[in-house]
């Protein structure tokens, strides 16, 4: 007795279809033979217990029997809980306890608790598409699942609470209705935030900073003392930055659904996300890893903001494995069974003390740290890293006038029609005139750079007068020349000005030795 369903495994942010094919023998036994085959990982070969338990709860009662599971194709290593439902389905099926000997129009996956209800599983954005893509017009998912699975046009999906609502469904095709959503509208509505740039009193120069970076995708450090609104500046960021569109939306969700991160309430990652891992963090956890690798904070910020706050705190080997991401874009994870690809394009704000005890240049409180002890704090951030951040920053503590002052400061929504004019300005520069699709200046390569950021002779002594003095490197006078377009992009200008260098050059606080 043979019965054969259909499922999906998860590996990295894509799925791939899976045959559950179940083979009952007629040979009577005193013991349980429960087999499963084809790479299973432990919660898969556990499943034999749940599906049991879950079946005899529902009113099936399995005699013993040589029952053996395959899950093909079998070279694939299979993992997690999602297969318990087409697991209890298929042993179903193979006593007869199915009206239907087979049904190859629908996808199961679901995991199963003792008492027949179905939980939710990781990954049912990806299964979903590659459903879509399979052409299978049915999916049969668990109810907490349903909204991200239906984002995906093309493909029914069908909420389920329990085995018996599945059973009903395959039997009679009655009780369980598709989920219909309006995906436009859920991503409207999904675009709200609890936060606003009219509550940060002061701090106009950072505030400035702030929007140059997200207006051209920089990234940005500050540099202040305790106290002085660095966390609290950098968590509205997503706020200022363009809206996501639907398909940066849909790639955000996908990550975050296999991740397990998704709140299924929503079903749609609707804002950009913002993600501040403790220093504690390790770089598996930072870029991802694992025996079958996962997703980590770079890519969990991927279209957002990763926000690295006590920025030398954090231990050098975990800093230093960003910086392929931050200049590709993607993390790639190696292992000896498979490699696997994820996106990681983000923007990475970053904060820190200009000192060990945090007070050094502070207007209020004396520093006691040497200059060893601040050479040292400083040193834990490595020069190409630094090198990778465009913006650096001071963020000076806000006085007691600032604090007070009866002027409402400007709104989230007023930066961010600003900052969305300028990003509009980069991609129609971007799509006729660049091959490779480009979305903000700070994805500008060498290339990009000697074509879209030509400079006049004013410019010109400019910039050799801070390299001189300053000593920078080839990629910070690349980072500068991208800022300053970004600067020119704000105020809609055709050329890069004299002003516009020269506020650039004063965003790389770090480099800066002297200015005359």
């Amino acid at each position: 007795m043979l019965y054969k369903t259909l499922s999906a495994a998860v590996y990295g942010i894509d799925a791939s279809i899976i045959e559950v094919e179940v083979d009952i023998s007629d040979v009577k036994t005193s013991e349980d033979h429960f087999h499963t085959v084809g790479l299973p990982d432990a919660a898969v070969r556990e499943s034999r217990d749940r599906v049991r338990a879950a079946l005899k709860n529902c009113g099936y009662d399995i005699p013993l029997a040589h029952i053996t599971i395959n899950l093909a194709p079998a070279d694939i290593r299979k993992e997690g809980s999602g297969f318990d439902l087409p697991m209890a389905l298929g042993i179903l099926g193979a006593y007869g306890g199915l009206n239907k000997k087979e049904v190859p129009d629908c996808l199961f996956v679901g995991e199963l608790s003792l008492d027949g209800g179905v939980r939710a599983v990781r990954g049912a954005l990806p299964i979903a598409i590659e459903a879509r893509t399979r052409k299978i017009s049915r999916l049969v998912v668990p109810e907490l699942n349903a909204r991200e699975a239906a984002m995906v046009g093309g493909v029914e999906v069908f909420p389920v609470r329990s085995l018996i609502d599945v059973i009903h469904f395959v039997n009679n095709g009655n009780g369980v209705h598709p989920l219909q959503v309006d995906r436009e509208t859920l991503l409207s509505e999904a675009q709200h935030f609890g936060v606003d740039f009219k509550e940060v009193r002061g701090q106009q120069t950072a505030k400035r900073a702030l929007e140059v970076a997200c207006a051209g995708g920089h990234n940005i450090l500050m540099i202040g003392p305790p106290g002085s609104g660095k966390t609290m500046l950098a968590k509205r960021m997503p706020t200022i930055l363009p809206p996501l569109t639907f398909e940066e939306a849909l790639e955000t969700t996908k990550i975050h659904s296999v991740a397990g991160v998704l709140d299924p309430g929503t079903g749609l990652v609707g804002v950009r996300p913002y993600r501040s891992p403790h220093h504690t963090i390790s770089d598996a956890g930072l870029i991802g890893g694992g025996a079958i690798p996962r997703p980590g904070e770079v890519s969990l910020s991927h279209n957002g903001v990763l926000f690295l706050d006590e920025l030398p705190e954090f231990p050098r080997n975990v800093l230093e494995v960003m910086r392929q991401p931050l200049e590709d874009g993607t993390v790639c994870i190696a292992r000896a069974a498979m490699s696997l690809t994820f996106p990681a394009r983000f923007m990475l704000a970053a904060a820190m003390n200009p000192c060990p005890c945090g007070y050094f240049n502070d207007r209020g409180r004396e520093c006691h740290c040497t200059q060893a002890m601040i050479q040292r704090y400083m040193a834990k951030i490595s020069g190409p890293l630094l090198d990778r951040i465009d913006i650096h920053i001071d963020v000076p503590a806000v006085n007691y006038k600032e604090m007070r002052a009866g002027s409402e400061p400007e709104t989230s929504a007023a930066i961010r029609d600003r900052v969305v004019r300028a990003r509009e300005i980069q991609l129609k520069r971007f799509a006729s005139a660049s091959r490779v699709k480009l979305y903000c200046n700070a994805q500008m390569a060498p290339r990009h750079i000697r074509t879209f950021c030509e400079l006049s002779a004013d410019c010109e002594r400019l910039l050799e007068r801070a390299m001189t003095q300053q000593g920078l490197t080839a990629r910070a006078h690349d980072r500068i020349l991208k800022v300053a377009r970004t600067v020119a992009d704000l105020e809609a200008a055709a050329t890069i000005e004299p002003k516009h260098i020269a506020e650039a050059i004063q965003y790389r606080t770090l480099d800066r030795t002297f200015w005359a």
